[in-house]
């Protein structure tokens, strides 16, 4: 038995600090007790961004067919519909990203086609 657990006013039971029942912790009748609730934090998906292809009079068919599948993974049927919907509509989206990758695909693409000196022309929208 240590000293401070002979002196009277240390008496568990009497301060409050007792077992159940005692209005100490962990007590029957919910006195001084409480419940810990871990809450998950809440995660916004980013928001997205269309990559959208200009179409003009002097980029050949073939470049832009080229920049689909070389930068937006697209095969050559799929590269082909695209490039057919920008030069019949006048635009057409590439593919929907977050912003940082739509916007170094449009750099990468717009990087390539003054290379090539073609005028092509992309661009971002949210979606």
């Amino acid at each position: 038995m240590t000293d401070q657990d002979r002196r009277p006013d240390h008496d568990p039971e009497r301060n409050g600090m007792g077992g159940a029942g005692q209005g100490g912790t962990g007590g029957q009748d919910g006195t001084n007790t409480g419940v810990v609730v871990k809450t998950k934090p809440r995660t916004r998906k980013p928001a997205m961004y269309k990559v959208l292809m200009l179409n003009d009079d002097y980029t050949p068919m073939e470049f832009v067919v080229h920049v689909l599948e070389r930068f937006f993974q697209k095969n050559r049927e799929e590269a082909t519909r695209i490039m057919l919907h920008v030069h019949r509509r006048g635009v057409g989206v590439c593919g929907v990203f977050t912003y940082e990758v739509a916007e170094t695909k449009v750099t990468q693409v717009m990087d390539l086609a003054r290379q090539n000196q073609h005028p092509l022309q992309c661009t971002i929208e949210k979606e």
